[in-house]
């Protein structure tokens, strides 16, 4: 995505007709269902829905439907993991991010786990995306958490926070939030400044979210190549369990960890969310111009 990426007034509403259209061609998809049945499905003529979509994401309904399929699925994981090696081996950060976003993860110290956040000042706003609606919270030292909002969760945003940082001072500051909104979904080509992410979690956690920060845009690995990347090949149960913990969507890629047969898995902010945000970034590599 790029600074050319607009976000009006009906985005969310479109995202979630979106996401439904997505979830009935993922549970119908061997039947391959009509375009015409999809619209049906989300209550739109298939005039309206096949010009929404393409509004949305750039390109038609199943041009993007064959960027979330199981052979599309596989053959990005082998693409990825010898991407992987290249990088690995070199040294270098991950690649073939969109304007050089790219992301620093600092990690809290035990003692400051411990504390539940006392003397952190946390701000924090709701904003839209194309994604739907999200919180972002920050801290002087970073941004510790992004958060996909689904309608029950909009009016329990701070409670959320609060359960996470239960003694940090956390104030609704929209505009704190904003730019960093800006910088995540509409950036700046050339930006050479690193979005840091403050983050706590156990050893075990951290090492898995640096390792996903290695997987690049339109790529995806799974939940066993991630595990014998941070050297515990047989603990990709305990890393599905790390992507769930990830308090930063999106920034932190746990979108882009999958089953090796293909499969999504799990998302803690939903599986449609997973299936959009995958098929955006496959097509972000493949069509530049069509997420712009």
């Amino acid at each position: 995505m790029n600074s050319a990426v607009e976000i009006n007034l009906d985005d969310s509403e479109t995202y979630e007709r979106i996401a439904k259209a997505i979830a009935f061609m993922r549970q119908n998809y061997l039947h391959q269902p009509a375009l015409a049945t999809i619209a049906q499905h989300i209550h739109l003529s298939e005039y309206h829905f096949q010009r929404l979509f393409t509004r949305w994401v750039g390109i038609s309904p199943k041009r993007f439907w064959q960027y979330l399929t199981l052979e599309y699925a596989k053959s990005k994981i082998a693409e990825t993991t010898n991407l992987l090696d290249l990088t690995l081996e070199a040294g270098l950060s991950s690649p073939g991010r969109l304007h050089d976003l790219f992301v620093k993860l600092e990690a809290m110290s035990p003692g400051e786990f411990k504390t539940g956040g006392r003397g952190l000042q946390i701000r924090y706003g709701i904003h839209e995306t194309p994604f739907g609606e999200c919180l972002i919270a920050t801290t002087s030292r970073g941004i510790c958490n992004l958060h996909f909002l689904d309608a029950t969760y909009k009016d329990r945003a701070e409670q959320m926070l609060r359960s996470e940082w239960p003694n940090a001072d956390i104030v609704q500051e929209q505009l704190a939030t904003q730019t960093i909104r800006d910088r995540i979904f509409a950036p700046v080509a050339g930006n050479p400044k690193p979005l840091v992410v403050f983050v706590k979690g156990t050893n075990f956690q951290i090492q898995v979210w640096r390792a996903l920060l290695k997987v690049p845009l339109g790529g995806v690995t799974t939940y066993q190549s991630l595990a014998a990347a941070i050297g515990r090949p047989t603990a990709a149960r305990a890393v599905g369990n790390a992507l769930g913990s990830n308090p930063v969507a999106y920034l932190i890629p746990c979108h882009r960890v999958i089953r090796e047969s293909g499969d999504l898995g799990g998302y803690r902010w939903g599986l449609e969310r997973k299936a959009v945000l995958l098929g955006w970034e496959a097509i972000s590599q493949q069509y530049p111009k069509a997420v712009q």
